[in-house]
């Protein structure tokens, strides 16, 4: 008799966040900071994005979903990634994958107005 074992890997992408003002306004959905003050819209989907990229298994899956818009970043941004959060502001974060064999690191850099 054979017993065959299947060894699973989660993959996970955790996310941290470089400044404090965007760690409040996902956990808060507001900051103290007022020079970082959003309206409510955009507010709401920040979180909704940052909760896409925690429920990601891999940052792959990004692709995947049109919406977002991922992308790696060029010029003077290179190396960093970005989503969408409307047709005006995008989150840009940094993807490391070295620390854990399975488990992605998305530090997030800034909620920016793309445009500006």
């Amino acid at each position: 008799m054979r017993i065959f074992e299947k060894i699973v890997y989660i993959c996970s992408v955790k996310v941290t966040f470089e400044q404090t003002y965007l760690k409040e306004l996902y956990d808060e959905g507001k900051t103290s900071d007022k020079k970082h003050r959003f309206q409510p819209d955009i507010v709401k989907r920040y979180q909704q994005r940052i909760k896409t990229l925690v429920s990601a298994p891999r940052i792959e899956t990004l692709y995947q979903i049109k919406s977002l818009n991922y992308e790696v970043l060029k010029g003077d941004k290179e190396g960093i990634s970005s989503i969408r959060v409307n047709e005006k502001y995008r989150i840009e974060f940094l993807v490391n994958t070295d620390e854990e064999p399975f488990v992605t690191i998305c530090n997030i850099l800034e909620l920016s107005n793309h445009y500006k």
